[in-house]
Protein backbone atom coordinates (compact mmCIF):
# COMPACT_ATOMS: atom_id res chain seq x y z
CA UNK A 1 0.00 0.00 0.00
CA UNK A 2 3.00 2.52 0.61
CA UNK A 3 4.27 2.27 -2.51
CA UNK A 4 0.96 2.59 -4.13
CA UNK A 5 0.84 5.97 -2.49
CA UNK A 6 4.44 6.81 -3.01
CA UNK A 7 4.04 6.13 -6.96
CA UNK A 8 0.58 8.46 -7.05
CA UNK A 9 1.87 11.35 -4.30
CA UNK A 10 0.79 14.39 -5.82
CA UNK A 11 4.14 16.01 -7.29
CA UNK A 12 3.95 20.54 -7.40
CA UNK A 13 5.58 21.70 -10.24
CA UNK A 14 7.36 25.37 -9.46
CA UNK A 15 8.32 26.93 -12.53
CA UNK A 16 10.76 30.19 -12.09
CA UNK A 17 10.78 33.04 -14.24
CA UNK A 18 14.23 34.88 -14.93
CA UNK A 19 15.44 37.07 -17.01
CA UNK A 20 18.89 38.45 -15.96
CA UNK A 21 21.95 37.63 -14.40
CA UNK A 22 21.48 39.46 -11.28
CA UNK A 23 17.43 37.84 -10.56
CA UNK A 24 18.95 34.59 -11.62
CA UNK A 25 22.17 35.32 -8.72
CA UNK A 26 19.05 35.79 -6.37
CA UNK A 27 17.05 33.14 -7.58
CA UNK A 28 19.57 30.43 -7.98
CA UNK A 29 19.35 28.83 -4.17
CA UNK A 30 15.96 29.14 -3.90
CA UNK A 31 15.59 27.02 -7.29
CA UNK A 32 18.31 24.60 -5.62
CA UNK A 33 16.43 24.29 -2.63
CA UNK A 34 13.24 23.44 -3.73
CA UNK A 35 14.34 20.73 -6.25
CA UNK A 36 16.06 19.04 -3.35
CA UNK A 37 12.14 18.60 -2.01
CA UNK A 38 10.82 15.39 -2.47
CA UNK A 39 7.23 16.21 -3.69
CA UNK A 40 8.64 19.32 -6.12
CA UNK A 41 9.76 19.63 -9.52
CA UNK A 42 11.37 22.65 -10.45
CA UNK A 43 11.09 23.82 -14.13
CA UNK A 44 13.22 27.08 -15.37
CA UNK A 45 11.84 30.01 -18.02
CA UNK A 46 14.90 31.70 -18.95
CA UNK A 47 14.19 34.69 -21.06
CA UNK A 48 15.33 38.08 -22.13
CA UNK A 49 19.39 39.06 -21.61
CA UNK A 50 19.97 35.00 -20.45
CA UNK A 51 19.65 34.54 -24.33
CA UNK A 52 22.26 37.00 -25.17
CA UNK A 53 25.77 37.10 -26.47
CA UNK A 54 25.96 40.62 -25.84
CA UNK A 55 25.03 40.63 -22.35
CA UNK A 56 27.04 37.24 -21.77
CA UNK A 57 25.00 33.77 -22.32
CA UNK A 58 24.13 33.60 -18.84
CA UNK A 59 22.13 31.18 -19.55
CA UNK A 60 25.09 29.17 -18.95
CA UNK A 61 24.96 30.26 -15.30
CA UNK A 62 21.53 28.52 -15.35
CA UNK A 63 22.88 25.28 -16.49
CA UNK A 64 26.35 25.59 -14.76
CA UNK A 65 23.98 25.51 -11.37
CA UNK A 66 22.08 22.53 -12.79
CA UNK A 67 19.37 23.45 -14.69
CA UNK A 68 18.81 22.65 -18.17
CA UNK A 69 15.70 25.33 -19.05
CA UNK A 70 12.55 23.58 -19.51
CA UNK A 71 11.82 27.16 -21.72
CA UNK A 72 13.55 29.80 -23.62
CA UNK A 73 11.62 33.04 -24.18
CA UNK A 74 13.31 35.20 -26.95
CA UNK A 75 12.67 39.26 -27.01
CA UNK A 76 14.23 41.67 -28.27
CA UNK A 77 17.09 42.87 -26.45
CA UNK A 78 18.16 46.22 -27.39
CA UNK A 79 15.17 48.27 -26.27
CA UNK A 80 16.81 52.02 -26.64
CA UNK A 81 13.42 54.22 -26.14
CA UNK A 82 10.23 53.11 -23.61
CA UNK A 83 8.26 52.26 -27.13
CA UNK A 84 11.24 49.32 -27.92
CA UNK A 85 10.54 48.26 -24.19
CA UNK A 86 7.11 48.12 -24.07
CA UNK A 87 6.91 46.08 -27.54
CA UNK A 88 9.57 43.56 -26.29
CA UNK A 89 7.33 43.29 -23.38
CA UNK A 90 4.64 41.88 -25.82
CA UNK A 91 7.29 39.99 -27.40
CA UNK A 92 7.75 38.57 -23.97
CA UNK A 93 4.17 37.82 -22.94
CA UNK A 94 3.30 36.35 -26.41
CA UNK A 95 6.02 33.61 -25.59
CA UNK A 96 5.54 33.05 -21.86
CA UNK A 97 1.55 32.24 -22.62
CA UNK A 98 3.47 29.08 -24.72
CA UNK A 99 5.91 28.74 -22.11
CA UNK A 100 3.75 28.43 -19.55
CA UNK A 101 1.33 26.82 -21.46
CA UNK A 102 3.41 23.87 -21.80
CA UNK A 103 5.22 23.31 -18.48
CA UNK A 104 1.45 23.72 -16.85
CA UNK A 105 3.19 25.13 -13.25
CA UNK A 106 1.16 24.77 -9.89
CA UNK A 107 3.03 28.32 -9.52
CA UNK A 108 5.38 30.33 -10.93
CA UNK A 109 8.26 32.69 -9.03
CA UNK A 110 9.03 35.86 -10.03
CA UNK A 111 11.14 38.20 -8.38
CA UNK A 112 11.31 42.08 -8.33
CA UNK A 113 10.39 44.40 -11.05
CA UNK A 114 11.80 43.77 -14.08
CA UNK A 115 9.27 44.83 -17.11
CA UNK A 116 9.71 41.15 -18.48
CA UNK A 117 8.56 40.08 -15.41
CA UNK A 118 4.98 42.15 -15.41
CA UNK A 119 4.63 40.10 -19.10
CA UNK A 120 5.24 37.21 -17.43
CA UNK A 121 3.59 37.83 -14.35
CA UNK A 122 0.56 38.78 -16.61
CA UNK A 123 0.48 35.85 -18.77
CA UNK A 124 0.50 33.61 -15.79
CA UNK A 125 -2.69 35.82 -13.90
CA UNK A 126 -4.37 34.81 -17.56
CA UNK A 127 -3.94 31.47 -17.54
CA UNK A 128 -4.61 31.16 -13.49
CA UNK A 129 -1.23 30.52 -12.30
CA UNK A 130 -0.93 31.22 -8.75
CA UNK A 131 2.59 33.44 -8.83
CA UNK A 132 4.95 33.61 -5.72
CA UNK A 133 6.73 36.95 -5.74
CA UNK A 134 9.44 37.47 -4.62
CA UNK A 135 10.83 41.56 -3.32
CA UNK A 136 7.85 43.37 -3.31
CA UNK A 137 6.65 46.45 -1.35
CA UNK A 138 9.97 48.41 -2.37
CA UNK A 139 10.24 51.87 -2.93
CA UNK A 140 12.58 53.16 -6.10
CA UNK A 141 11.04 55.97 -7.20
CA UNK A 142 13.46 56.90 -9.83
CA UNK A 143 12.53 54.00 -12.08
CA UNK A 144 9.67 52.61 -13.98
CA UNK A 145 10.71 49.61 -12.11
CA UNK A 146 8.59 51.07 -9.12
CA UNK A 147 5.34 50.65 -10.79
CA UNK A 148 6.00 47.59 -12.18
CA UNK A 149 7.21 46.15 -8.56
CA UNK A 150 3.71 47.16 -7.45
CA UNK A 151 1.44 45.96 -10.42
CA UNK A 152 2.79 42.46 -9.92
CA UNK A 153 2.38 42.47 -6.20
CA UNK A 154 -1.53 43.09 -7.03
CA UNK A 155 -1.67 39.81 -9.79
CA UNK A 156 0.23 37.77 -7.12
CA UNK A 157 -0.67 35.37 -3.94
CA UNK A 158 1.88 34.56 -2.08
CA UNK A 159 4.34 37.71 -1.18
CA UNK A 160 7.76 37.27 0.47
CA UNK A 161 8.86 40.53 1.35
CA UNK A 162 12.74 41.98 2.84
CA UNK A 163 11.57 44.08 5.73
CA UNK A 164 9.05 44.20 8.11
CA UNK A 165 8.46 47.92 6.28
CA UNK A 166 8.17 46.23 3.05
CA UNK A 167 5.29 43.58 4.30
CA UNK A 168 3.38 45.69 5.79
CA UNK A 169 3.36 47.74 2.56
CA UNK A 170 2.17 45.12 0.66
CA UNK A 171 -0.41 44.39 3.34
CA UNK A 172 -1.52 48.35 2.60
CA UNK A 173 -2.19 47.06 -0.83
CA UNK A 174 -4.67 45.01 0.07
CA UNK A 175 -2.68 42.18 0.61
CA UNK A 176 -3.73 39.02 3.43
CA UNK A 177 -1.43 39.51 5.89
CA UNK A 178 -1.40 35.73 6.28
CA UNK A 179 0.01 35.41 2.35
CA UNK A 180 3.12 37.89 3.42
CA UNK A 181 6.23 36.96 4.76
CA UNK A 182 8.77 38.68 5.75
CA UNK A 183 11.49 36.56 4.67
CA UNK A 184 15.02 39.12 4.95
CA UNK A 185 16.49 39.42 1.41
CA UNK A 186 17.71 36.91 -0.59
CA UNK A 187 20.47 38.41 -1.87
CA UNK A 188 21.97 39.12 1.31
CA UNK A 189 22.09 35.24 2.62
CA UNK A 190 23.33 33.97 -0.64
CA UNK A 191 26.70 36.76 0.16
CA UNK A 192 27.11 35.04 3.36
CA UNK A 193 26.76 31.74 2.60
CA UNK A 194 28.72 31.06 -0.70
CA UNK A 195 32.07 30.26 -0.66
CA UNK A 196 34.08 33.04 -2.60
CA UNK A 197 37.05 33.04 -4.64
CA UNK A 198 40.49 34.33 -3.92
CA UNK A 199 42.10 37.52 -4.86
CA UNK A 200 44.44 35.86 -7.40
CA UNK A 201 41.70 33.69 -8.64
CA UNK A 202 39.64 36.74 -9.15
CA UNK A 203 42.56 38.79 -10.67
CA UNK A 204 43.21 36.06 -13.04
CA UNK A 205 39.60 35.41 -14.33
CA UNK A 206 38.72 39.00 -15.20
CA UNK A 207 42.65 40.17 -15.98
CA UNK A 208 42.77 43.35 -13.66
CA UNK A 209 43.88 43.78 -10.46
CA UNK A 210 41.61 44.55 -7.57
CA UNK A 211 42.55 46.36 -4.10
CA UNK A 212 40.97 48.89 -1.55
CA UNK A 213 41.50 51.01 -4.32
CA UNK A 214 39.60 49.84 -6.91
CA UNK A 215 36.11 51.00 -7.73
CA UNK A 216 33.04 48.30 -9.06
CA UNK A 217 30.79 50.28 -10.89
CA UNK A 218 27.31 49.43 -12.35
CA UNK A 219 25.07 52.18 -13.75
CA UNK A 220 21.69 51.01 -15.02
CA UNK A 221 18.98 53.71 -16.61
CA UNK A 222 17.02 55.96 -14.93
CA UNK A 223 13.85 55.37 -16.59
CA UNK A 224 11.69 58.12 -14.57
CA UNK A 225 13.91 60.80 -15.22
CA UNK A 226 14.15 63.74 -17.73
CA UNK A 227 17.83 63.68 -17.44
CA UNK A 228 19.78 62.15 -20.82
CA UNK A 229 21.55 58.99 -19.84
CA UNK A 230 24.32 60.62 -21.76
CA UNK A 231 24.72 63.22 -19.74
CA UNK A 232 24.32 61.29 -16.23
CA UNK A 233 27.03 59.23 -17.83
CA UNK A 234 28.99 61.69 -18.86
CA UNK A 235 29.17 62.83 -15.31
CA UNK A 236 30.22 59.65 -14.31
CA UNK A 237 32.97 59.81 -16.33
CA UNK A 238 34.13 63.02 -15.54
CA UNK A 239 34.35 61.67 -11.59
CA UNK A 240 35.87 58.34 -12.75
CA UNK A 241 38.65 60.17 -14.76
CA UNK A 242 40.16 62.00 -11.01
CA UNK A 243 39.91 57.95 -9.43
CA UNK A 244 43.71 56.84 -9.63
CA UNK A 245 42.60 53.07 -9.35
CA UNK A 246 41.58 50.45 -11.11
CA UNK A 247 38.19 50.48 -12.09
CA UNK A 248 35.68 47.56 -13.19
CA UNK A 249 32.15 48.05 -15.04
CA UNK A 250 29.65 45.85 -15.98
CA UNK A 251 27.04 46.60 -18.29
CA UNK A 252 23.51 47.92 -17.27
CA UNK A 253 20.33 45.94 -17.87
CA UNK A 254 18.52 46.49 -21.08
CA UNK A 255 16.26 49.28 -20.08
CA UNK A 256 15.52 51.95 -22.42
CA UNK A 257 18.64 53.63 -23.31
CA UNK A 258 20.33 51.20 -22.15
CA UNK A 259 22.51 50.45 -25.75
CA UNK A 260 23.26 53.96 -25.19
CA UNK A 261 25.02 53.67 -22.44
CA UNK A 262 26.62 50.34 -23.07
CA UNK A 263 27.71 52.22 -26.44
CA UNK A 264 28.79 55.11 -23.92
CA UNK A 265 31.09 52.43 -21.36
CA UNK A 266 32.85 50.48 -24.40
CA UNK A 267 33.89 53.78 -25.65
CA UNK A 268 35.12 55.08 -22.10
CA UNK A 269 37.32 52.08 -21.73
CA UNK A 270 38.96 52.22 -25.02
CA UNK A 271 40.35 55.57 -24.17
CA UNK A 272 41.35 54.25 -20.58
CA UNK A 273 42.74 51.07 -21.44
CA UNK A 274 44.72 49.78 -18.30
CA UNK A 275 43.18 51.34 -15.87
CA UNK A 276 39.30 50.82 -16.74
CA UNK A 277 37.82 47.13 -17.74
CA UNK A 278 34.22 46.65 -19.01
CA UNK A 279 33.01 43.11 -18.41
CA UNK A 280 29.48 42.90 -19.54
CA UNK A 281 28.37 40.01 -16.34
CA UNK A 282 30.45 38.99 -13.73
CA UNK A 283 27.91 36.36 -12.54
CA UNK A 284 27.21 35.57 -9.24
CA UNK A 285 30.42 33.97 -8.15
CA UNK A 286 32.53 36.29 -9.39
CA UNK A 287 30.74 39.68 -8.57
CA UNK A 288 30.32 38.75 -4.64
CA UNK A 289 33.65 37.91 -4.66
CA UNK A 290 34.56 41.33 -5.69
CA UNK A 291 33.23 43.03 -3.53
CA UNK A 292 35.21 41.13 -0.81
CA UNK A 293 38.50 42.86 -2.25
CA UNK A 294 37.02 46.00 -3.87
CA UNK A 295 37.20 49.64 -2.01
CA UNK A 296 33.52 50.53 -2.88
CA UNK A 297 30.49 49.84 -5.35
CA UNK A 298 29.66 53.23 -7.63
CA UNK A 299 26.06 53.73 -8.88
CA UNK A 300 22.59 53.20 -9.22
CA UNK A 301 21.66 49.07 -8.77
CA UNK A 302 19.70 48.15 -6.10
CA UNK A 303 22.65 45.54 -4.87
CA UNK A 304 24.48 48.79 -3.46
CA UNK A 305 21.77 49.54 -1.32
CA UNK A 306 20.17 45.58 -0.59
CA UNK A 307 23.34 43.42 -0.74
CA UNK A 308 27.01 45.06 -0.51
CA UNK A 309 26.43 46.56 3.31
CA UNK A 310 26.86 42.88 4.60
CA UNK A 311 30.38 42.73 2.50
CA UNK A 312 31.32 46.05 4.98
CA UNK A 313 32.28 48.37 1.92
CA UNK A 314 30.79 51.16 1.00
CA UNK A 315 28.41 51.94 -1.72
CA UNK A 316 28.46 55.56 -3.57
CA UNK A 317 24.82 55.68 -4.54
CA UNK A 318 24.11 58.08 -7.72
CA UNK A 319 20.80 59.83 -8.28
CA UNK A 320 17.38 59.03 -7.81
CA UNK A 321 17.00 55.38 -8.98
CA UNK A 322 16.54 54.11 -5.71
CA UNK A 323 14.95 56.89 -4.12
CA UNK A 324 12.67 55.37 -1.20
CA UNK A 325 14.60 51.87 -0.54
CA UNK A 326 15.87 51.42 3.46
CA UNK A 327 19.34 51.85 2.90
CA UNK A 328 22.49 51.10 5.63
CA UNK A 329 24.85 53.77 6.88
CA UNK A 330 27.36 52.43 4.50
CA UNK A 331 25.53 53.77 1.48
CA UNK A 332 26.48 57.68 0.49
CA UNK A 333 23.92 59.23 -1.36
CA UNK A 334 24.95 61.81 -3.93
CA UNK A 335 23.43 63.64 -6.70
CA UNK A 336 24.39 63.08 -10.69
CA UNK A 337 27.02 66.18 -11.06
CA UNK A 338 30.55 64.80 -11.67
CA UNK A 339 32.33 67.16 -8.39
CA UNK A 340 29.56 65.43 -6.14
CA UNK A 341 30.60 62.05 -6.99
CA UNK A 342 33.91 62.31 -6.76
CA UNK A 343 33.40 63.75 -3.11
CA UNK A 344 31.34 60.88 -2.60
CA UNK A 345 33.83 58.29 -3.88
CA UNK A 346 36.64 60.21 -1.85
CA UNK A 347 34.34 59.82 1.30
CA UNK A 348 34.14 55.93 1.15
CA UNK A 349 37.76 54.98 0.26
CA UNK A 350 38.68 57.31 3.50
CA UNK A 351 39.66 55.71 6.63
CA UNK A 352 36.06 57.23 7.98
CA UNK A 353 34.16 55.58 4.97
CA UNK A 354 35.60 52.45 5.42
CA UNK A 355 35.35 52.69 9.05
CA UNK A 356 31.44 53.10 8.65
CA UNK A 357 31.02 50.32 6.16
CA UNK A 358 32.79 47.65 8.82
CA UNK A 359 30.87 48.83 11.93
CA UNK A 360 26.79 49.64 9.70
CA UNK A 361 24.12 46.92 10.28
CA UNK A 362 22.10 46.37 7.15
CA UNK A 363 18.15 46.06 7.58
CA UNK A 364 17.57 43.40 5.17
CA UNK A 365 19.52 40.95 6.92
CA UNK A 366 18.30 37.60 8.14
CA UNK A 367 19.70 34.19 9.18
CA UNK A 368 17.55 31.96 7.72
CA UNK A 369 16.27 33.47 4.32
CA UNK A 370 16.29 30.75 2.20
CA UNK A 371 14.45 28.15 4.28
CA UNK A 372 11.97 30.70 5.26
CA UNK A 373 10.99 31.14 1.65
CA UNK A 374 11.15 27.55 0.49
CA UNK A 375 9.31 26.98 3.69
CA UNK A 376 6.66 29.40 2.47
CA UNK A 377 6.45 28.11 -0.91
CA UNK A 378 6.06 24.67 -0.28
CA UNK A 379 3.97 24.76 3.06
CA UNK A 380 1.32 26.13 0.21
CA UNK A 381 -1.79 24.54 -1.52
CA UNK A 382 -1.81 25.84 -5.09
CA UNK A 383 -5.22 25.33 -5.78
CA UNK A 384 -6.56 27.64 -2.60
CA UNK A 385 -4.17 29.90 -4.52
CA UNK A 386 -5.94 30.79 -7.59
CA UNK A 387 -8.85 33.33 -5.87
CA UNK A 388 -7.65 36.26 -4.21
CA UNK A 389 -9.49 38.44 -1.47
CA UNK A 390 -9.20 41.89 -0.98
CA UNK A 391 -7.81 43.44 2.65
CA UNK A 392 -9.23 46.06 3.51
CA UNK A 393 -7.76 48.17 6.08
CA UNK A 394 -9.47 50.18 8.65
CA UNK A 395 -8.82 54.15 7.94
CA UNK A 396 -10.13 57.35 8.16
CA UNK A 397 -11.59 59.19 4.76
CA UNK A 398 -10.02 62.26 3.67
CA UNK A 399 -12.48 64.17 2.39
Amino acid sequence: MRNFVEKFRRIMKIAVATGTRADWGLLSPIAQLLDKQEDVQVRIIATNMHLEAKYGNTIDEIVADGFVPAACVKMTPDTNTEADTARSMAECMRGMVDALDDIKPDMLIILGDRYEMLATASAAAILRIPIVHIAGGEISEGAIDDNIRHAITKLSALHLTATEEYRQRVIAMGEQPEMVINTGAIGVYNILQLPLMSREALQESIGCKVDKNTLLVTMHPVTNSTVPASYIMGELFKALDMHEGNIIITYPNNDAHGAEIITMIDSYAAKNEGKVIVIPSLGRLRYLSALKYVGAVVGNSSSGIVEVPSMHIPTVNIGIRQRGRLASDSVINCREIAPEIHAAILKALSPEGQRRAIEAENPYYQPDTLNKIVSAIISQNPKFLKVKKFFDIPHPIIP
